[in-house]
């Protein structure tokens, strides 16, 4: 499974935290801890949040799709409020605010 971290140390210390509880010497609750404060956070997008945030990188919601790895009719539902992202798609929606499209390119 591929992680998102928000930042190399991040990473860095979230592998640490992994290899400690493989072990045995970090318990469930404190690796959801490292979890949550390590890997990149997720929220919930309107479908005005979409749009803004394709906007905002000025392309089109077939280059948006190509970037996302979806479907341009996707990208027009989310728009119109009619689906809402979800899983991986709801994850790199929440890089590319915080990073720009470039962050997955």
């Amino acid at each position: 499974m591929t992680r998102t971290y928000k930042s190399d140390v991040s990473a860095s210390l979230h592998e640490l935290a992994s290899d400690l509880h493989e072990v045995g010497l970090i318990d469930k609750a404190t690796m959801r801890h490292f979890d949550e404060s390590c890997l990149t956070p997720i929220h919930e997008f309107t479908a005005e949040d979409i749009r803004k945030l394709r906007e905002r990188e000025q392309v089109s919601q077939t280059i948006f799709a190509a970037y996302l790895n979806v479907s341009k009719d996707s990208v027009s539902q989310w728009e119109r409020g009619q689906k809402q992202p979800a899983g991986p798609s709801l994850k790199l929606l929440s890089l590319v605010e915080r990073k720009g499209l470039s962050s997955i390119a």
